[in-house]
């Protein structure tokens, strides 16, 4: 049974893959230059999910408006890491105080966002266990955009995941998912995150 709080992802030993939703065009550009150019925008928060399975929850299987194609990034794990680091919760109830600076102060100020949403299952169905996704600013976007070690879009394996979940056959489209395992951290990241 997974913790209620708890990163999954596909990693290995410097990287980790994290999934993002796009149109055609900001898509397309993204595989040709292995970064993300304009029309890209740099001015807002950018949201990337370790969970492949949240994003097609969200993205309902790359079919919603802008959102068709799916992309699998590889940043560094170190970058990640850092992302957390700095990170205030949304919720302010998962807020541990730091240096008596109230939520609300630190939370318009930080360049990093994260909030725990409900994780989803194959058949769509919204689990009692969160899932991670961070908020990039756009303080902080052009050194995401830096930290990129590749692109892939895998809108095809989504396409194809989809046909086996209209036709029932879930255990066919389950192979095709990542292989996606607890992400380690740190003791004091635990506590900042509010894994238990």
């Amino acid at each position: 049974m997974p913790a209620y709080h708890e990163i999954r992802a596909v990693y290995d030993r410097d990287s980790i893959t994290v999934y993002q939703a796009y149109n055609k065009q900001i898509a397309q550009l993204a595989i040709q230059q292995q970064k993300f150019v304009s029309p890209f925008s740099f001015q807002r928060m950018t949201w990337i999910k370790p969970s492949l399975l949240w994003l097609m929850g969200r993205s309902n299987w790359a079919n919603k408006s802008s959102q068709e194609h799916i992309l699998a990034i590889r940043i560094p794990r170190d970058f990640w890491e850092m992302l957390l680091s700095q990170s205030v919760h949304t919720d302010p109830s998962l807020f541990h105080p730091q240096h008596d600076q109230p939520w609300l102060d630190l939370f318009e100020q930080a360049q990093v966002h994260i909030q725990w949403d409900p994780e989803h299952n194959l058949k769509g169905a919204k689990l009692e266990h969160r899932s991670i996704q961070i908020g990039i600013s756009r303080f902080l976007i052009h050194s995401f955009n830096d930290a990129i070690l590749s692109i892939e879009d895998i809108s095809p394996k989504v396409q194809k995941m989809a046909q086996f979940r209209r036709k029932g056959q879930y255990k066919h489209a389950e192979k095709l998912l990542p292989k996606e395992r607890i992400y380690p951290v740190s003791a004091s990241l635990k506590r900042h995150l509010n894994i238990s």
